[in-house]
């Protein structure tokens, strides 16, 4: 299985979670979108356990079968379509979720989160 983590989940991991240990283990790939990236060393700028989340956050990243992803113009075109399909919907979400959805569209990916808001877009296979 190839997943896209959400920060959520990144943050379980942090905190040992042993079912989100082993998804992301048992995972072929793992992959960190670029605005996960600036979620996570925010929060490791503002909470009083950064400083471990941001050695954590280093070491993920140097694991065999995990790597970053950044946008592209394809990117771009993914997520205005999915901005412009929520707002039809009338249901939109934050504005990072949605770049998000939009690399696990562009590169074939699974969304690993927590976050239920991803259902309002069944284009993006998701689990949680």
């Amino acid at each position: 299985m190839r997943l896209l983590i959400d920060s959520n989940r990144f943050i379980d991991f942090c905190s040992g979670d042993p079912e989100v240990v082993s998804r992301l283990e048992s995972a072929v790939q793992v992959v960190v979108p670029f605005v996960v990236l600036a979620e996570i060393r925010v929060g490791s700028l503002l909470l009083k356990r950064g400083l471990d989340q941001a050695r954590v956050l280093t070491e993920f990243l140097q694991q065999p079968g995990v790597r970053t992803v950044h946008s592209t113009d394809a990117t771009t075109h993914h997520c205005a379509a999915l901005y412009v399909y929520l707002r039809k919907q009338g249901t939109p979400i934050p504005t990072n979720d949605i770049w998000i959805a939009a690399l696990a569209l562009e590169h074939s990916l699974i969304v690993y989160t927590r976050d239920t808001h991803f259902d309002h877009l069944p284009q993006i296979p998701k689990i949680r």
